[in-house]
């Protein structure tokens, strides 16, 4: 190693805090740099942004960006220290041999500029290497909330979305989740300088339902029944998503008992479909007519049934 008077002069670079370009600590991990990049992308892409430094700003976002996304590269921006953005440094005396790559400690940094430093990173460093890369960015991904009706989730639709500017067509499969999250590769904002485009997120939401309640791919149905025929059992109709079908309910009902329906439910992506479970509900009444009145009256009467014998003690 030379002693430092031997070492050749090397000219500043003006310092870039990438970390605060995007908006994050120093110590964010990949998951908050990469979000930070698509929120800022978003904002100032050019196509799309009204903010009068759009370009600039966004040309500076991806620079930051394809620094700290590389592991290799974040080690070695991090190592030149912290410095106020648009001050002269100079790298440290081993710098060049960690991390130049063949450039050695001789490299002379010629004036560069800090991006170009950073281009210059993967194949060695020297005054032939300067010049700015053009990133390739890929596009801001899109995530909108899909309100959906169990109609609508039990056939599949297609639906049309406008982001900002752009309209977008998307199809919803069959059997979709209350919460699930559809994932459409390139149907996000459009890429920079040869990037790819970004993905559009479905948040799918299931609208409330006068009769039915999901509960993944299974539905729930509230079904009322007469104290008669819960006693003495009955076949009624109950609604589906497929119209009426008939239920046989067993003698000796109760409140709150659930039956099954196979493959009643909301359809499976890969297939089949989930069940219905009724749950009954005996009801009375509201109003009484003389002979219904004559004949309650008979029963309880009648009857020895003992509903609260529990009770007594």
């Amino acid at each position: 190693m030379k002693p430092d008077g031997d070492r050749p002069h090397l000219s500043p670079v003006k310092y870039k805090d990438y970390y605060k370009i995007l908006g994050v600590e120093r110590g964010a991990s990949e998951d908050e740099i990469k979000k930070a990049y698509r929120k800022l992308a978003r904002k100032y892409h050019p196509d799309v942004s009204k903010e009068a430094n759009a370009k600039e700003r966004f040309q500076e976002v991806g620079e930051a960006y394809e620094t700290l996304k590389d592991k290799e590269k974040r080690a070695a921006y991090d190592s030149l220290g912290s410095h106020r953005p648009g001050q002269d440094f100079r790298p440290p005396p081993d710098w060049f041999s960690r991390f130049g790559r063949g450039g050695g400690e001789e490299a002379d940094l010629g004036g560069i500029d800090l991006s170009d430093l950073f281009e210059s990173f993967g194949r060695g460093f020297g005054r032939g290497g300067a010049g700015r890369r053009d990133f390739k960015i890929p596009g801001e991904d899109y995530e909108v909330t899909v309100p959906l009706t169990l109609e609508e989730i039990a056939r599949g639709i297609e639906r049309e979305f406008r982001i900002g500017d752009k309209s977008l067509r998307a199809r919803i499969p069959r059997g979709a989740t209350d919460g699930e999250r559809l994932r459409l590769r390139g149907k996000g904002g459009p890429g920079a300088n040869g990037g790819p485009p970004g993905d559009l997120y479905l948040n799918v939401s299931i609208l409330p339902h006068p009769l039915f309640r999901p509960n993944g791919h299974d539905l729930d149905l509230e079904v009322p029944v007469t104290p008669a025929e819960a006693a003495l059992g009955a076949q009624i109709e109950i609604p589906t998503l497929d119209g009426e079908v008939a239920l046989k309910l067993p003698a000796g009902s109760k409140s709150g008992q659930k039956l099954r329906l196979a493959g009643k439910g909301l359809p499976r992506p890969g297939g089949g479909a989930g069940d219905l479970y009724a749950a009954i509900s005996i009801v009375v009444p509201p109003t009484l007519s003389e002979r219904e009145r004559e004949l309650y009256q008979q029963l309880r009467e009648a009857s020895r049934f003992d509903p609260r014998r529990q009770f007594r003690r």
